[in-house]
């Protein structure tokens, strides 16, 4: 499976779950297992890249002056 960057989260988490009910069938060979465990592999790389990125997002404000800050969480 390529990477693709346009691809979204959801559609990772989708295809990451139809992955695992295929693991967890147990009716793969031992090479389509490792295939679909690579192509999980990859797809928990791209979700986490998004996630990061989410966060980094997120973690960033702009103040009324227009500056960029960093969020922080007051307790």
């Amino acid at each position: 499976m390529e990477k693709k960057e346009n691809e979204t989260f959801e559609s990772s988490v989708k295809k990451l779950e139809i992955i695992i009910n295929e693991l967890e069938s147990g009716e793969l060979d031992l090479d389509k297992s490792i295939s679909k465990y690579t192509e999980a592999m990859k797809l928990i790389e791209n979700c986490e890249s998004k996630l990061s990125s989410a966060t980094e997002t997120i973690n960033k404000l702009v103040e009324k002056n227009g500056k960029i800050t960093d969020f922080e969480i007051q307790e």
